[in-house]
């Protein structure tokens, strides 16, 4: 099944995961530590009060708020992932934030690995088909996608897993970012 499919038939909790694991592989060009979205994720873990999220979710914004610079393309990606997170518990403003997120960490990848444009993104998205992408960019599509696999056939139980995947992602993104930083100076 592809990303979009996948997307458009995951419930509340499996949209709102992954959206943060998007956001949470894209948190070193935020420059947050690796416990920074950690009360996030255990939000959706418990059945917490509605309200839980959004202070949550402040107190994340707070924490990564001046962290980075926007004049990075990819910076500015992660930032309106952060920003477009929905405060409210809702399946349609997690489907929409889900998408925009999983586009956006895709954009990232593409622009870490050096690929030129965008045209395979929405192709790889609709097929689910990380063949003739980037490395990086393949690998961001598996997540994406195992993400999603992992919560439709586990349920809350698949959560865990999710958070390892992103876990794996975000220390790949980070080994990356810390690359062309020393490249750069």
């Amino acid at each position: 099944m592809s990303l979009v499919e996948q997307i458009a038939r995951a419930d509340e909790r499996g949209l709102a995961v992954s959206g943060l694991a998007c956001l949470d592989r894209c948190v070193p060009l935020l420059g947050g530590d690796d416990e920074v979205l950690r009360p996030l994720w255990a939000s959706l873990a418990q059945t917490a009060p509605a309200g839980d999220w959004a202070q949550r979710l402040e107190q994340a914004r707070g924490a990564l708020d001046a962290a980075a610079d926007d004049a990075d393309e990819a910076v500015a990606l992660a930032r309106r992932m952060l920003a477009g997170a929905p405060a409210e518990r809702s399946a349609a403003g997690w489907r929409e934030w889900a998408d925009d997120c999983s586009v956006a960490a895709l954009r990232i990848h593409r622009m870490l690995d050096g690929a030129a444009d965008d045209s395979a993104l929405a192709g790889a998205r609709r097929e689910g088909r990380p063949e003739g992408l980037s490395p990086l960019l393949a690998a961001e599509l598996r997540r994406q996608l195992t993400v999603l696999e992992l919560l439709a056939a586990h349920g809350p139980a698949g959560l865990r897993k999710a958070l390892e995947v992103s876990t794996e992602g975000r220390r790949v993104l980070r080994a990356v970012v810390s690359r062309r930083n020393r490249r750069d100076t």
